[in-house]
């Protein structure tokens, strides 16, 4: 079995940042891509993702904003969330690839951390 805990979120005023952190552990030999997506009412989006070779991918709208980052040892990404908007309110999901010991490759998702942008 694989988890996933997420933490970093909260209430944030506009302009301020924002740090969340994404453990994955369990039955792991490998993930591939960890990233992150985020639900607001009515409108799923990928946020940023990481391959484990180190590319990295960015949604439009958080482009120059954001930096998702990785530690392979530690099976963690980082999500660096600046000048943060009231349209980052979201729940915030990591998401992990993984490949367990088993040689089974499924996806795996946190609980989600809330990030609420607002004065």
């Amino acid at each position: 079995q694989v988890q996933l805990v997420e933490s970093g979120g909260g209430l944030v005023q506009p302009g301020g940042s924002l740090r969340l952190s994404c453990a994955a552990s369990g039955s792991i030999f490998s993930i591939y891509v960890m990233g992150w997506y985020r639900q607001a009412p009515g409108k799923r989006e990928l946020v940023a993702t990481f391959t484990y070779g180190g590319s990295t991918n960015y949604a439009d709208s958080v482009k120059g904003r954001f930096t998702i980052s990785r530690d392979n040892a530690k099976n963690t990404v980082y999500l660096q969330m600046n000048s943060l908007k009231p349209e980052d309110t979201a729940l915030y999901y990591c998401y992990a690839d993984v490949t367990t010991n088993l040689g089974y490759r499924n996806p795996y998702w946190g609980q989600g951390t809330q990030v609420t942008v607002s004065s």
